[in-house]
C-alpha cells in the first residue's frame, strides 16, 4: 500500500509539473493584433511581450477589417466616403505612416482586404446595387500598389483570404441571406464547396499550417467560431455562447484563435477573446474592439 501510495503522489507531481509548465508557456506567449476600436473607429494595435505585459498603439488611422501583410510592416484596410457610401480598400504602415488609397469606385463597398503569400498581391469584395437595385457581390484582385486592378469574374461573395499555395477561400452569397463557404484557384476556376447548410457563413481563414479553415457561422441559431479541414471534412463547432460570434484569427502557430463577441446593445459594446483551438480555455483580452486580425509573421 505504501509503494502504491508512493506512486500516486508521484504520479500527480508530474501532471502538476507539467500543467504549471504549460501555465507558464501560456502566460509567456508574445503576440500582436490589430484591431478596429469601435468607440473611435481608430485601427489600433494590441501587442503583448514574453513577460505576459501588454500595451495599446494607435495608428491614429480610422479604418475597418485590418488584414496584415504577410512581413508585419503594413495592413490594408477599408475606410468610408461620400457619407459612408464609397468605401474604399487602403493601405499603411504598421506605425500608422504612408497611408495609400488604392481603389476609387464611388458608390462602391470595397472591404475584406486579404494579401497573398508572398505580399504583391490584394484581394478584396465589392458590393453594390445595380441598375434594379439587386445587391452584387464581387471579388477583385489588385497588385499591393493598387496597380492590375481586375475582376476575378467568375467568384461571386465576400470575404476572400489566401491559402499558403495561392487558392482563395470565400464565402459564396445565395437567396435568402445564406452562404457558404468555398475554395477556389486564384483566376476563379477549380471552384468547390467546402460547406452545404441552410445557413450564413462567413470570414472563413486558412490556418498557418494550411490544414484548417475557422469561420463563423450561424448554423446552429445564432453565430458561432467553426473549424474545418481544408476539403470541408470534420466541421466542429468552437464555442457555445448565447451571443454572435465573429472573426477568427488563427495565432502563428496555430494553437489559438482571437474572435469578437457582442457584449451589450450598442455596437460599440463587444470585446475581443482569445482562446485555444479546441475551444478551450475562452478568456477576453480587448474590450471594445472587433475585426480584430491576428500577426501571423512570428518575430
Amino acid at each position: 500500500m505504501k509503494k502504491v501510495r508512493i506512486l500516486a503522489v508521484l504520479a500527480f507531481l508530474s501532471v502538476f509539473g507539467v500543467s504549471c509548465q504549460e501555465n507558464e508557456k501560456s502566460k509567456s506567449t508574445a503576440y500582436k493584433i490589430a484591431y478596429t476600436s469601435l468607440p473611435s473607429g481608430i485601427v489600433e494595435i494590441y501587442q503583448r511581450n514574453t513577460e505576459g505585459k501588454s500595451n495599446i498603439e494607435s495608428t491614429n488611422t480610422k479604418g475597418g477589417y485590418v488584414a496584415w501583410s504577410p512581413n508585419g510592416k503594413h495592413f490594408a484596410f477599408y475606410a468610408k466616403y461620400d457619407e459612408k457610401k464609397t468605401w474604399s480598400i487602403h493601405t499603411v504602415n504598421s506605425d500608422g505612416t504612408n497611408w495609400k488609397r488604392l481603389t476609387h469606385a464611388k458608390n462602391k463597398w470595397d472591404n475584406s482586404p486579404a494579401w497573398s503569400p508572398d505580399g504583391k498581391k490584394i484581394v478584396f469584395a465589392r458590393a453594390y446595387k445595380d441598375t434594379d437595385k439587386n445587391w452584387q457581390k464581387e471579388l477583385w484582385i489588385m497588385n499591393s500598389d493598387g496597380g492590375e486592378l481586375s475582376q476575378i469574374n467568375s467568384l461571386k461573395g465576400g470575404g476572400p483570404y489566401f491559402t499558403a499555395d495561392g487558392r482563395i477561400v470565400f464565402h459564396t452569397e445565395y437567396k435568402n441571406k445564406k452562404s457558404g463557404i468555398s475554395i477556389a484557384d486564384i483566376d476563379g476556376s477549380n471552384i468547390t464547396q467546402l460547406t452545404h447548410n441552410e445557413a450564413e457563413e462567413l470570414h472563413p481563414e486558412v490556418s498557418p499550417d494550411g490544414k484548417q479553415i475557422a469561420f463563423m457561422s450561424d448554423r446552429d441559431g445564432n453565430h458561432e467560431i467553426y473549424v474545418m479541414d481544408i476539403d470541408g471534412s470534420n466541421q466542429k463547432r468552437l464555442t457555445y455562447n448565447d451571443v454572435d460570434d465573429w472573426y477568427p484569427s488563427w495565432s502563428p502557430d496555430g494553437s489559438q484563435l482571437i474572435f469578437s463577441a457582442a457584449t451589450g446593445e450598442k455596437r460599440e459594446d463587444r470585446t475581443i477573446y482569445i482562446m485555444n483551438k479546441d475551444g478551450s480555455s475562452i478568456r477576453p483580452i480587448i474590450e471594445g474592439g472587433s475585426q480584430a486580425a491576428w500577426l501571423k509573421t512570428v518575430e
